[in-house]
């Protein structure tokens, strides 16, 4: 499970690269630009959403269980 978690932030950050690198490239059409830059985005909200489904999704079927932080006396 951690490793699907981490290549899923993974996809997530390099959504969001493509998406820096299309709006900082300086050739080319904006309107073309502008489309891939949106398209980056909207597939890293539609990764961030996934992911977070299936968080919810394994935490309710038993996979993930909730640590929390440690009480200390006092």
């Amino acid at each position: 499970m951690n490793i699907l978690v981490a290549l899923a932030f993974l996809a997530i950050i390099a959504s969001l690269g493509s998406a820096l690198f299309f709006m900082m490239r300086g050739s080319g059409n904006d309107r073309e630009r502008g489309r891939h830059m949106a398209r980056a985005l909207a597939l890293r909200v539609g990764l961030s959403i996934a992911l977070f489904l299936c968080l919810l999704l394994a935490w309710k079927l038993g996979y993930l269980q909730p640590k929390g932080l440690p009480l200390t006396p006092g």
